[in-house]
């Protein structure tokens, strides 16, 4: 059993974020609006915080990135990105089992977006029991998935 851990995020880790989102997310930003360096490497100034984001750890060696946003009707998993060779070895799942499992406790649904593009992801949270609520973004891009229970009559698209 792989021991997973999280760690908080400090400004030193901005540079391994960065690449980790290249590594990870790069062949769905590349499909969607292409792979802009200087762009990518502008949004992540913009996007990256420390005080909110987590490295992933699997057996002490840096494999990924976590953000949960913590609202009041709601878990909010922000951004969850793993190393494409730390891919398919349960660390994903096992860390969206904790939030689903805090998520009931605290009687909220886990909220995610999820790139349209990007199926396997897609796939893993069907697995696991979260379900389409909406289509959104310029050219509906972005899926709204969530444990809420699915409502009757067609997916609404904003």
């Amino acid at each position: 059993m792989t021991a997973i851990d999280l760690r908080p995020t400090t400004s030193a880790d901005s540079e391994y974020c960065f690449q980790l989102h290249k590594a990870a997310m790069g062949a769905y930003i590349t499909a969607i609006w292409g792979w802009g360096e200087q762009i990518q490497r502008d949004f992540h100034a913009r996007a990256f915080t420390p005080d909110r984001w987590q490295i992933i750890t699997a057996d002490g060696t840096e494999v990924g990135m976590l953000d949960v946003e913590h609202r009041p009707t709601d878990i909010y998993l922000a951004r969850i990105e793993l190393h494409p060779d730390h891919q398919g070895r349960g660390i994903g799942s096992q860390l969206i089992r904790s939030l689903l499992h805090q998520a009931r406790q605290q009687g909220q649904d886990l909220t995610l977006d999820v790139l349209v593009v990007n199926q396997r992801a897609q796939a893993l949270y069907r697995r696991l029991g979260l379900h389409e609520v909406t289509r959104h973004g310029e050219n509906d891009i972005k899926i709204r998935m969530s444990t809420e229970p699915p409502q009757p009559g067609p997916i609404h698209r904003s």
